[in-house]
């Protein structure tokens, strides 16, 4: 019974999987010229510039090491971090439920927040805001139910406590995979709900498969560039100085392509 249950479930999520890639993919607003995923590209536009990170190791004039984090860039390796803490702390710390969650939803609450001041610019610039609030509103309705679950000994919720967190993640990388044009976030969309699929598989080490999901997909995102829309000029927070170096960048990363 629990064979076919499983069987059943598998079913169920590849059908729902195939329908939204295949939905996806018929949008003809996905820019089909750009590798889904490449090596980060130098030419960055203006709002990817505010707040970069660049991080250089060099020996007589050498570079032996270079690599940069845009505030998006922070955002995945925040998150990673958050993830992996929480979901590994679950599975290996001999902490009670209680505590696990006041902590859980510290952190998580810090991430939203820290997620925001981040993006802001970037999402206002772009037009995106809407995607931000929609990570928002998922992370702390998932903090929520969460923590409801445990405190009210809600064994449904409990049992399932990765399935949900893959699930919202799955949605979120889909609104954002609309947002962007993206096809990356449609895969990694795709990859968390695939990743419910093998959960029954390794019954006792749910928690710590959901954190390498969460945590690997998050930190691929951070140390790649992946295709989005192409650029536009109807960019109404920057200055025609700034929207000139943005098509003067944009430029360059198609020479860089070529």
């Amino acid at each position: 019974m629990l064979v076919v249950t499983k069987r059943c479930r598998i079913v169920k999520i590849c059908n729902v999987t195939y329908t939204i890639f295949t939905f996806l993919l018929s949008m003809s607003f996905f820019n089909l010229s750009e590798p889904i995923f490449r090596n980060k590209q130098d030419a960055l536009d203006f709002q990817d510039r505010q707040g970069l990170l660049q991080f250089k190791i060099t020996i007589k004039d050498k570079t032996l090491f270079s690599v940069f984090y845009t505030r998006i860039d922070q955002v995945f390796v925040i998150w990673s971090l958050i993830s992996a803490v929480i979901f590994f702390t679950a599975q290996f710390a001999p902490i009670d439920w209680i505590t696990q969650a006041i902590f859980w939803s510290i952190l998580t609450v810090i991430g939203t927040v820290g997620m925001s001041l981040l993006t802001y610019f970037w999402v206002r610039v772009e037009r995106l805001r809407w995607v931000l609030y929609t990570w928002v509103i998922l992370m702390l309705g998932g903090v929520i139910v969460t923590d409801l679950g445990i405190f009210w000994g809600l064994g449904k919720v409990l049992m399932h406590l990765c399935d949900m967190w893959l699930i919202l993640s799955a949605v979120g990388y889909m609104a954002t995979a609309i947002g962007l044009r993206s096809r990356a976030f449609v895969v990694s969309g795709l990859f968390h709900l695939l990743g419910i699929v093998i959960l029954p598989y390794f019954m006792g080490w749910q928690f710590v498969i959901t954190g390498l999901i969460m945590t690997l997909n998050l930190l691929v995102f951070a140390e790649t560039q992946w295709d989005m829309r192409p650029p536009t000029d109807n960019y109404d927070l920057l200055t025609e100085e700034q929207k000139i170096f943005n098509q003067e960048q944009f430029l360059l990363r198609q020479i860089n392509y070529q």
